[in-house]
């Protein structure tokens, strides 16, 4: 849970997904067995650490709804409200930025897809995190990031304090 006057942003990349399927359209594509294996972990991080959100923002490709089934495996205390956003698939940040002024909990985590996630997330801190990683964002990217604002709607570019950034891709 966040304090009074704060909301709380967990922003996620798909995990690793599959490509055995050459024919298969993008958005259908499923995670891989790394990338099933990397949500589940995920999903231990944020719950070992209190990061539970309480609203998710998850686009409708087949990746992100399976990275959050793996993240939701874990022993949340809360069981978030889910939306699923087709608007997110593949969306600029400014579309992202948009929906997220939607959300009506404090602590929401949107899952998305890159270049936009990793575009987010780097305008969104005060401060991006010191890591050679951030910029790429890889898949299962986790920044968790705090906002000193009563609601969503009022979220500006550049205001956040970074509070985690993790990378869940198995290569660690």
């Amino acid at each position: 849970m966040t304090p009074l006057g704060h909301c709380r942003l967990i922003l996620t990349r798909h995990a690793k997904s599959s490509w055995d399927d050459p024919t298969q359209a993008d958005h259908d594509r499923p995670l891989n067995d790394r990338g099933r294996r990397s949500a589940r972990e995920l999903g231990d991080w944020l719950a070992s650490r209190g990061y539970e959100p309480e609203e998710v923002l998850c686009s409708t490709a087949a990746r992100t709804r399976e990275t959050w089934d793996g993240v939701a495996m874990a022993c949340l205390e809360v069981r978030p409200h889910l939306r699923f956003e087709p608007g997110l698939y593949h969306a600029s940040p400014e579309k992202m930025l948009t929906m997220l002024r939607t959300a009506s909990a404090p602590t929401v985590m949107l899952l998305g897809h890159n270049p936009g996630i990793a575009e987010l997330a780097a305008m969104l801190p005060a401060r991006v995190p010191v890591d050679p990683d951030f910029r790429r964002y890889p898949t299962a990217a986790t920044l968790v990031v705090d906002f000193q604002i009563d609601r969503w709607a009022d979220l500006q570019p550049g205001e956040g304090s970074v509070l985690d950034f993790v990378r869940m891709d198995g290569r660690r």
